[in-house]
């Protein structure tokens, strides 16, 4: 692997370095941080050896849920791994919108190992929901959120027509898919899309809690700049569109997403939300003006406090995402974030404070 190679940017089209370019190990804090980097997830310096058993050389995001099964799936957003031949073209080789892995590790505080992934060939993630790839019309199709229902997996994805500027990006609609093998296969079920107008613009990206009998979706618009509001379903209802709530800051009123109020302003983006039952509260984590936060409620509807800077902009630059796995216990938090330097996800952990 002699000269540099680089990957376009998902999150701002700049060449970034992928293998060579960048020194080995994992990346150092440059100022002090309340989280912990535990090891790489994906890439060339992971232990899960993803680039040989998956093709997988380059991803980001990595969206976790309980499959209800014992496991816990991880979705992720563009992927990149070497050709056919074994090289990188321009930069970019293997070029897949999104793929997933399986896990049923238990001991984070030795990072988390990866069982299995839906394959299209042997040693092959593969591609879940296509795109068009073609920018202007539909650059791609990004996962934002997954829960597991009665069985069935679900992501909500973007279908991203343009990346702009860093943390800038123009989506054509929020879609549902679902699976009801594990993950292995997916579909969409058009009647769930959320074009990217009106009152649906605020819900291009999501967050799922499940709770109380009910799906709690938590929606942002396109990029990094917009506020989080709150829709919840019945799990029973989650592919009936008119049985949706949403919270007007006093009530949940069915079918009308332009009363929802915002329960988090912005800026919010890639934000992970679960219980925790260590400090009997809400947890939410995202990425804020590039530092990565965490705030706390005793409710989904707030209030919430004030924001927690786990990784200030200055220790980790270009670090995104955060999103919590579902089995983290005790004072013990988990997470996985994307280091974009190396255009890869980490497994990280921070302590939880009563």
């Amino acid at each position: 692997m002699g000269a540099t190679t680089a990957s376009a940017d998902p999150y701002g089209i700049n060449p970034i370095p992928i293998i060579n370019g960048m020194p080995l190990g994992l990346p150092q804090f440059t100022a002090p941080s309340d989280a912990q980097v535990i090891s790489y997830f994906t890439g060339l310096e992971s232990p899960n050896n993803t680039t040989q058993r998956f093709n997988v050389l380059g991803t980001d995001l990595g969206i976790m849920w309980d499959n209800g099964a014992g496991q816990v799936l991880t979705a992720f957003g563009d992927t990149f791994g070497f050709g056919l031949d074994g090289m990188l073209h321009d930069g970019i080789g293997d070029w897949r919108s999104n793929v997933l892995f399986r896990s049923n590790d238990h001991n984070l505080a030795a990072g988390m190992t990866i069982a299995s992934s839906p394959e299209d060939r042997p040693g092959h993630s593969k591609e879940l929901i296509h795109s068009r790839k073609i920018p202007g019309i539909e650059n791609t199709v990004v996962p934002t959120a997954g829960v597991a229902v009665n069985g069935v997996q679900y992501m909500r994805m973007m279908s991203v027509r343009l990346w702009g500027a860093p943390g800038e990006w123009q989506t054509n609609r929020s879609m549902l898919a679902y699976s009801t093998d594990n993950g292995e296969n997916w579909q969409l079920d058009g009647r769930l899309d959320r074009p990217n107008s009106g009152p649906f613009a605020n819900f291009q990206m999501s967050s799922f809690v499940k709770d109380g009998g009910y799906v709690y979706e938590f929606g942002t618009p396109e990029g990094r700049q917009g506020d989080a509001r709150l829709a919840r379903v019945p799990e029973a209802q989650i592919r009936d569109m008119g049985a949706y709530e949403y919270w007007d800051g006093h009530n949940w009123i069915k079918g009308k997403p332009e009363v929802a109020a915002i329960v988090i302003p912005g800026p919010v983006s890639e934000m992970s939300v679960q219980y925790n039952s260590y400090l009997g509260q809400y947890l939410a984590m995202y990425t804020q003006n590039a530092s990565l936060v965490l705030r706390q409620s005793p409710s989904l509807t707030g209030p919430w406090s004030p924001p927690r800077v786990l990784v200030p902009a200055n220790a980790m630059p270009g670090l995104y995402g955060g999103f919590m796995h579902p089995w983290s216990s005790g004072p013990n938090l988990y997470f996985l974030a994307t280091d974009f330097p190396r255009y890869n996800v980490m497994l990280m952990h921070t302590t939880l404070r009563k």
